[in-house]
């Protein structure tokens, strides 16, 4: 899995002149103006771009941006492409479309150096279908493929594993390696004392992530919505918290499963509960063990946050999945905050293979 061909092994003579797709993870936030208002991701696809143009190669960009169905404007790469023109330091020409006549004639006058940045690719649902046809079409206007949308490896998608079996070399980019690199490393030769903290709201969504780990690590955190199935599965009243009923045997044999294993599984000892599912709720912080009847807990309390935290400081490895409660509301994105410095959607860590990465070439 780790050892792919990276975009570092290309020099000159692979690229000069060559029409290289890049699959990139654009997907920025935007605000209702269309600006952005977190750019991390467009910066972090730079040194692989840069790479390629100062070999001159002309790049054509893809990503995608939001859970469109079919074409929207909201969803829209154009608010991308002057902070990318400035990062980039040349004028990104955009296309209005991914595939087509447009991007192909647009494509074939890209100079050495320049940029082609793609609209959404999501914008056809043949993209996560992995549609062989959409794929070739992705595909026909380049020479050589990278990767470095590490975000979106998990899924076999047109412009990720799709344009593979059309491009070659296919590689890596340096995002995308860093993160091999580093999840690699700290999955298969975790320095101990290993801790992983998992969040996310339903356990059905983690169980193969919670039983992969339970096997690796000294300490198993757990936040999120999916605690309140293992509080109730220990017979804690819960309110109107999120609970998946037929998940509490589960609940249960996952902590004897950790008991047996010698893990130490901890569970949030307090919770910031809420009147209402809503950004301006009323909210209160309660025991674990004392949730109120007609209260939903929605983020983990101060105290839960120094406990974890204290554990934490005794580890070697930490590995982050999910966030410990719904931080898209500011009033309870506290515990995600505290423990959360790099939130990373790793489900490498279930021991699935990537269909993302397995499509690139080996080293």
């Amino acid at each position: 899995m780790a050892t792919k061909r990276s975009v570092g092994t290309l020099g000159e003579a692979d690229l000069k002149g060559k029409k290289v797709f890049v699959r990139a993870d654009l997907n920025v936030p935007l605000d209702d103006a269309q600006k952005i208002t977190d750019d991390t991701r467009i910066r972090a696809s730079v040194p692989t771009i840069k790479f390629l143009l100062e070999k001159g190669a002309k790049v054509v960009l893809a990503s995608h941006l939001g859970r469109p169905k079919g074409v929207t404007p909201k969803y829209s790469l154009k608010p991308l492409v002057p902070r990318l023109s400035e990062l980039l330091g040349v004028d990104v020409v955009m296309a209005n479309d991914c595939i087509g006549e447009e991007v192909e004639k647009l494509a074939a006058a890209l100079p050495e150096g320049g940029v082609l940045l793609l609209e959404n690719v999501r914008f056809y649902k043949e993209e996560e279908k992995n549609d062989p046809e959409f794929a070739k079409k992705l595909a026909s206007v380049a020479d050589l493929y990278v990767n470095d949308a590490f975000g979106t490896a998990h899924r076999a998608h047109a412009s990720t594993e799709g344009v593979t079996k059309f491009l070659k070399p296919a590689v890596a980019g340096f995002l995308m390696q860093k993160e091999l690199d580093y999840l690699v490393g700290a999955v298969a030769n975790p320095k101990k004392p290993f801790a992983a903290i998992v969040g996310g709201s339903k356990v059905s969504t983690k169980i193969g992530v919670i039983e992969s780990l339970l096997a690796k690590v000294d300490i198993l955190i757990l936040g999120g919505g999916m605690i309140y199935t293992f509080y109730k599965a220990q017979g804690y009243a819960v309110g109107k918290s999120l609970v998946e009923e037929d998940k509490l045997e589960l609940a249960t044999s996952l902590i004897e499963k950790a008991k047996a294993k010698g893990v130490s599984l901890l569970l949030p000892t307090d919770i910031v509960v809420a009147d209402k599912f809503a950004p301006n709720a009323e909210s209160k912080i309660v025991p674990a063990t004392a949730i109120p009847d007609d209260w939903m807990g929605l983020d983990i309390g101060p105290d839960a946050i120094k406990t974890f935290n204290a554990a934490l400081d005794t580890t070697q490895t930490i590995i982050w999945n999910g966030p410990m409660g719904v931080f898209e509301f500011e009033k309870f994105a506290a515990g995600t905050d505290a423990i959360a410095k790099k939130l990373a959607d790793l489900e490498l860590l279930e021991g699935k293979p990537l269909p993302g990465v397995l499509a690139l070439d080996d080293a």
